[in-house]
């Protein structure tokens, strides 16, 4: 266990979504808590939940990923207790805080679902970790979180597997590359270089195309929301799909590098929306999976744990990339404190 010993633990941080009917504008709510957005509208969104029975599968599909993650620690002989906790939804993450520090955990490490820099990907995942502690109080236990691990080869290798496969089903056709939209003002502050999020996305979809062997892709986005008057990154996915098939595209596969697992997004925008885009248009479409539990994910984190537990964070650094960070300063992100110390404490 080197530097951790007894006392610490992990923490799978998530999202969270509704698992039932009656859970689904509760949760909206919980998303767009003081953004003033009306229950009209909110409304509009829950539909999409009301599809499939009011149930978002992420949180199924994070019991599953927690299951992966215990049995490869054990098999890799890394002893810590895992945790669960969500920004929105049960299990909240200030009560697994709690449940964390009533159990005598003093120092956790985390990872997030999101494996990109920008507020909403990362910086707001600090911030609810920074308020879950500060409920709990002095007795919270420090926390550190896991930098974005876009580039891990672990994340890279599980979408060229998961493609691979697609493309069995529809072998040359055009890939797309999709991940959520973000206001324009959001994906400008996203690092320090600026634009962070879109060059980040850019890059993973150029390392995975190169392992699937090819050179021509496109990156597309998807689950736009907001007025129309404020810019969004684009173009939308299926303006995308649209180009294509005026260009003679006869068969695509989208790839949602965005996600780490099926949000709704992922099964309406996608499984929904886009392919019947493509079905009007004439396109045959696929969709490769998203990571979930496949096992180059899972033992990526588990890697990566062990570095942080080990006090090895530099070499975490070091495989992510010259430009990766351990800790976020002042101003990443768009906003937030200084936490270039690390230990959220």
């Amino acid at each position: 266990m080197g530097g951790m010993g007894r006392g610490s633990a992990f923490l799978l941080v998530s999202f969270g979504g509704p698992e039932g009917r009656d859970d689904v504008m509760p949760f909206l709510r919980n998303v767009t808590a003081g953004r003033g957005v009306p229950d009209e509208r909110l409304a509009g969104v829950a539909e999409h939940y009301y599809l499939f029975g009011g149930v978002s599968p992420i949180n199924a599909q994070n019991r599953h990923l927690l299951a992966a993650i215990e049995k490869d620690f054990a098999a890799n002989a890394l002893d810590l207790p895992v945790y669960w906790g969500n920004r929105n939804w049960m299990p909240y993450l200030a009560d697994t805080m709690l449940a964390m520090a009533m159990d005598g955990i003093t120092r956790v490490i985390a990872i997030a679902t999101s494996a990109y820099s920008s507020f909403s990907s990362c910086r707001q995942y600090l911030d609810d970790l920074d308020l879950a502690r500060a409920s709990v109080g002095t007795g919270a236990p420090a926390v550190i979180k896991i930098p974005p691990y876009y580039r891990h080869p672990g994340f890279i290798g599980s979408f060229i597997a998961s493609a691979s496969r697609a493309l069995a089903e529809l072998p040359g056709a055009d890939l797309v590359f999709t991940a959520h939209s973000i206001p324009l003002s959001m994906a400008s502050s996203s690092g320090p270089a600026g634009d962070a999020y879109a060059a980040q996305l850019a890059e993973a979809a150029e390392l995975i195309a190169a392992g699937l062997g090819r050179t021509s892709w496109r990156l597309a986005y998807q689950s736009r929301s907001g007025p129309p008057s404020v810019p969004w990154l684009g173009p939308d996915v299926n303006d995308c799909v649209a180009e294509l098939a005026a260009a003679g595209s006869g068969a695509i596969c989208l790839i949602p590098i965005g996600f780490v697992s099926d949000h709704m997004e992922v099964r309406f925008d996608l499984d929904v929306e886009a392919a019947q885009t493509a079905e009007r248009l004439g396109v045959r479409l696929v969709r490769a999976a998203t990571p979930g539990t496949e096992p180059r994910f899972v033992h990526m984190i588990t890697e990566l744990v062990r570095a942080y537990a080990d006090e090895r964070a530099d070499d975490v650094v070091a495989g992510l990339g010259p430009d990766a960070v351990s800790f976020c300063a002042q101003g990443c992100c768009g906003s937030g404190g200084d936490r270039s110390a690390g230990w959220l404490r």
